[in-house]
This record gives C-alpha cells, structure tokens and sequence, in this order.
C-alpha cells in the first residue's frame, strides 16, 4: 500500500446513522459498568454490607454475563441481530430500575444479575453489528467501538458520582432512563439484518475455544480483567473518597481508557506491530498494579496510579478484541460470544475475590494477585506469538482492500480466510 492510499483511508467515525444508534447505546451499556463505583463505600454504609458484599455487584453481572454470552449467539441467529439488541437493552432498562427500588444489599445484586443477562445479549450483539455495517473496513469498526466503551466508561463514574451524590438509587435510575433513549434510537434506525444460513447451536461457543488462537487470547484477556476488574472494583474502598470525589476520580481514568483505545492503541501497533505491543503494554499494567499494591495507604500516589492504568487499560482493549477477532477462525459472533464468556469470568470473580483476600490478610494482597494476573496473562499470550503474528499480516491485507472500496462479501470472506490459517 502506498502512502497515499494510505493517507486515503476512511475515517472510523464516519459512519451510517444504525451504527452511530448501536455506538451510543454500547456508551450507555458500558457506563454500566464504572457507574457504580463512586456508589460503593455509600451502599456499604447505607446497607450495613462489607465491601466483599458490595463488591458482588460486580460479580453477578459480570458473571452471569459471562455465561449468558453462551445462548448470544443462539439467541441472535434465531430472532435477528435487531430483535438480540432490543431484547438485551429491555433487559437492562427494566433490571437497573429495579436494583434502583431495592432495599437489600441482595436484591440489588440479584438485579444486577438480571442486567448482566441483558447486557450479554446486548455486548456480543452489538460488536458484530458495529463489524457488519460500519464503513471503513474491520479496524476502524474496532476502533469505533472501542471508542463507545472508553466514552461509556468514562462517563459512568461522573454520572455515578453526581446522582449517587444525591442518593445511591440514583445511578441505578439514571442507566435506566438513558438506556431507554438507546433502546428508542435501536428500534428507529438499526435496520433488521439477514439472518445466518446456519442456526448457533448452544454448544458452539464452547466448540470454538478448541481453536488455539482463540483460546489463548481468551486466557489472556481473563488473566488482564482479573487485574483490571481488581483496580476497578476494590480500589474505591481503600481510596476513602465521597461519592463526587470518586466519581472524579475514576472519570479520570475513563478518559484515559477512552483517549488510549482510540488514539494510542492504533499509533503504538502501527509502530510497535500487534503482538509487542500487547507484550509491553501487559508489563506495563503490571507494574502499574504492583505500585499500587505497595502504595495502597498513600491516597495520592493511588489516585494517581489508578488514573494511569486506564492508559494500558485503553490500549489493551482495542488491541485484544482486535486480536481475537483476527485469530478466531468461526463467525465473528460465535467469537465475540467465546471470548466474552472466558475473559468475563475473571473479571466478575476478581472484586468479589478483592474483598475476601483484604478481610483474611490485607489491602496490599488483592493488588499483588492481581498484578500477578497479568504475568500469567503474558506467558499465556507468548504461547500464540506465531498465530498472532499470522492472523496480524493477514488482517493487514483485508484492511488494504477495504480502503481500496472491495465489497464488504468478499472482506468477509477474505477474513474468515485469514483467521482460519491461525488456528
């Protein structure tokens, strides 16, 4: 490709207006998750819960979407990708409302095992969508989307922050309605999509982690959200901030996930090629999270390096599902379904699993874990360097023919190609 050709290329927010209506609602989705942050230490108080309790918020939803990511793709090649996005975005609007009207520590984390079912329909869903029709070729719909989940999770804290300044019902009550101006803008402008030729069996999923490729990028992406979930769900605890305070706090960390996934994730691969700079930027979190640990009791210096980590956070989440959608050599929604059911698993055992690591020794062990997390992580990654670097140089190739204007059958075609040699 030549450098003008390459100065040609599309840009990924340039876009048909049904993929602008699933990327605002993936923002409102993924403000789920950073939403409930700032809301912690106030429902720990409010609802006499230990912060291993609270932190089961986070491990019903993620968990139960973990699993739930197992029928996505049955449920998608049943009813269509349209009807798959408004079933989970109904799920989330009527769940948040509900954990909002909750009076127990356990009826909100039942309600947020609901939302997680919801957003599980509506995550795996949506990437595939945002993949099928985005213009541009196969990063630049990448980007956009991780760009979606940089925005949502730097929002969600502040938003968090300013309602559960006022109540923590609020937060709850605040996703609900947002969700339901997503779910509207679905309806009215995503169009229905062909349905497969082929019905996801349930097993499907499970079938494709026999792929190497895609296995070890999903081992990897476990071990990376047992660390990240660590930093997200237990270091509000030890932080001792009020809910604006740490809604701050963690919106700054939201920004630099949001500006790293899309300006510096693509900046470092064009330089550093996928695979180094996956490597370097695991190490890097690494380290982040051990300074962490050590620093635990010093307020600023963990305020500071948790703002840090969403820069290796941001990166990290373009570059992986990137990379697992280039690997996996099945339908990119069957992938989407398998990546998302191992590396959710982590992360939603990871806060839960924080909590009871501080409460039997102390604050430091559950970031010395986590930390640890990612080293695993690394040698697992090490494991598929050629595969990557495989399944790398083809994708390069697809994308060169999609900034030609090829049509988008025969990229589809040339990608499944591509991904099925690095199995």
């Amino acid at each position: 490709m030549t450098p003008a050709k390459a100065a040609s290329a599309p840009s990924p927010f340039r876009q048909p207006k049904a993929v602008w209506a699933v990327a605002f609602a993936c923002v409102i989705s993924f403000m789920g998750i950073g939403l409930v942050d700032p809301i912690l230490p106030a429902i720990s108080s409010d609802l006499n819960a230990s912060p291993s309790q609270v932190t089961l918020l986070f491990t019903s939803y993620l968990v139960v979407m973990a699993v739930a990511m197992l029928v996505t793709g049955w449920v998608s090649s049943r009813i269509g990708a349209k009807w798959t996005l408004i079933a989970g975005l109904v799920l989330i609007v009527v769940f948040s409302a509900l954990a909002g009207t909750s009076d127990s520590i356990g009826g909100i984390i039942g309600f947020r095992a609901g939302w997680g079912l919801g957003n599980a329909l509506f995550v795996a869903t949506s990437l595939a969508v945002i993949v099928a029709a985005a213009s541009g070729g196969f990063t630049g719909a990448i980007i956009l989307y991780e760009a979606a989940l940089g925005l949502g999770i730097a929002i969600g804290p502040l938003l968090g922050g300013a309602l559960g300044n006022i109540s923590w019902r609020g937060p709850f009550y605040g996703v609900a309605v947002l969700m339901a101006i997503a779910l509207l803008a679905t309806i009215l402008l995503v169009r229905p999509q062909p349905r497969p030729a082929r019905k996801t069996s349930l097993l499907d999923p499970l079938k494709a982690l026999r792929h190497r490729g895609l296995l070890i990028m999903s081992l990897t992406a476990l071990c990376y959200n047992w660390g990240f979930f660590t930093v997200l769900g237990y270091a509000p605890f030890p932080m001792e901030l009020d809910a604006i305070q740490l809604g701050l706090v963690f919106t700054g960390w939201g920004l630099m996930v949001a500006i790293f996934s899309v300006a510096g994730a693509p900046w470092l691969q064009r330089r550093l090629g996928l695979a180094r700079t996956l490597y370097g930027n695991l190490a890097m979190f690494a380290l982040v999270i051990f300074a962490i640990a050590v620093f635990v009791d010093n307020r600023p210096a963990l305020i500071t390096a948790v703002i840090v980590a969403g820069i290796f956070i941001g990166v990290n989440n373009t570059l992986t599902t990137q990379a697992v959608m280039m690997v996996a050599p099945v339908e990119r929604p069957v992938a989407s379904a398998a990546y998302g059911f191992v590396r959710f698993i982590g992360g939603g055992l990871a806060p839960f699993a924080a909590g009871k690591l501080a409460e039997h020794f102390n604050v430091h062990v559950p970031f010395v874990i986590g930390g640890c997390a990612i080293l695993i992580g690394i040698a697992i990654l090490a494991t598929g360097h050629r595969d990557l670097m495989r399944a790398e140089a083809n994708q390069a190739e697809v994308d060169a023919h999609a900034r030609q204007g090829e049509p988008e059958a025969e990229l589809a075609e040339a990608a499944e190609t591509g991904a099925g040699t690095s199995s």
